[in-house]
């Protein structure tokens, strides 16, 4: 199995010298398994991605699937300029939670009209299927896909991926219940987060602010650095990558934020590896897993 990140950053594209060595494309995640290639989010990283699938198939047709989290712009700009797309041979799978009361293919369509774009949704030449979320888990060839909304405005999912080589734990925007403000709606308690995290090989996750930042963000829908750090080290998650990286944050922020974060963990003695999302980083998994049961 192999987890390719092509957009980690959060919010809005942030292209620049400061944005550099993490990258300021917005969400995408790839993950390849048994001839299956799943796409986490089509933020703004998925054009570049789009582009590299389109060249390494040549005449080969594609079949791929996209796991949106909710269609916050930034998870879902980048889908108008994904190169698949547009060619009548290959076969695309959108599925996400409900992302407005009109539907999902609805608000996927609507950035794709005019006067915003030039190329409507229904013009598109590939065979593309846009789905919404009911039976779960399901499986893709070797992966099977299990979904758990999260407190982040909107109706927003995180999603945990089962392969036979370990798990992927995917959770780009989510805030912790215990720090919600009293006025905002609890759709996922910290202990049903843990749960579903618990011994994750691979937990990419939001950790938006630091301590100092989050107080003035709290209901905003994302995560606060030491918290995160604290459940998935009782979570016993053994890789966790800092993702949605805001976009005020340079890079060398992002290195005090991993530093802090790797200090923090080791406190907690678990042997837990922290990373922060990098794009173009690519993790493999090459053992088999131990265990690779469906919470």
């Amino acid at each position: 199995m192999t987890v390719r990140f092509w957009g980690v950053r959060g919010s809005i594209p942030t292209p620049g010298p400061t944005t550099i060595e993490y990258g300021g494309n917005t969400s995408c995640v790839e993950v390849r398994c048994g001839g299956e290639t799943v796409i986490l989010d089509a933020g703004t990283g998925i054009r570049s991605l789009g582009a590299k699938l389109v060249a390494e198939s040549i005449d080969r047709p594609l079949s791929l699937t996209i796991l949106l989290t909710h269609t916050h712009w930034d998870h879902i700009q980048g889908f108008p300029f994904f190169q698949p797309a547009y060619l009548a041979k290959n076969r695309i799978r959108v599925i996400g939670a409900k992302g407005a009361k009109r539907g999902l293919a609805s608000v996927l369509n609507s950035q794709m009209e005019s006067p915003f774009f030039p190329v409507g949704l229904k013009d598109l030449p590939s065979s593309l299927s846009i789905e919404e979320l009911k039976k779960e888990p399901f499986s893709l060839g070797p992966i099977t896909v299990s979904s758990i909304r999260v407190n982040h405005p909107g109706r927003c999912v995180g999603y945990r991926l089962f392969t036979p080589y370990g798990s992927v734990g995917y959770f780009p925007d989510n805030e912790l219940a215990s720090r919600l403000p009293a006025s905002v709606p609890v759709r996922l308690a910290d202990r049903q987060f843990a749960n579903f995290i618990r011994q994750c090989d691979v937990l990419i996750v939001d950790t938006q602010y630091d301590e100092s930042e989050y107080p003035a963000h709290a209901g905003w829908g994302h995560g606060c650095l030491d918290d995160v750090i604290r459940v998935c080290a009782r979570s016993k998650v053994k890789r966790c990558y800092l993702f949605h990286h805001d976009p005020n944050h340079s890079d060398g922020r992002i290195r005090a934020m991993l530093q802090h974060a790797r200090r923090l963990a080791r406190t907690f003695g678990t042997g837990m590896i922290v990373e922060a999302a990098r794009e173009g980083d690519e993790i493999v998994m090459r053992e088999p897993a131990t265990t690779c049961a469906v919470p």
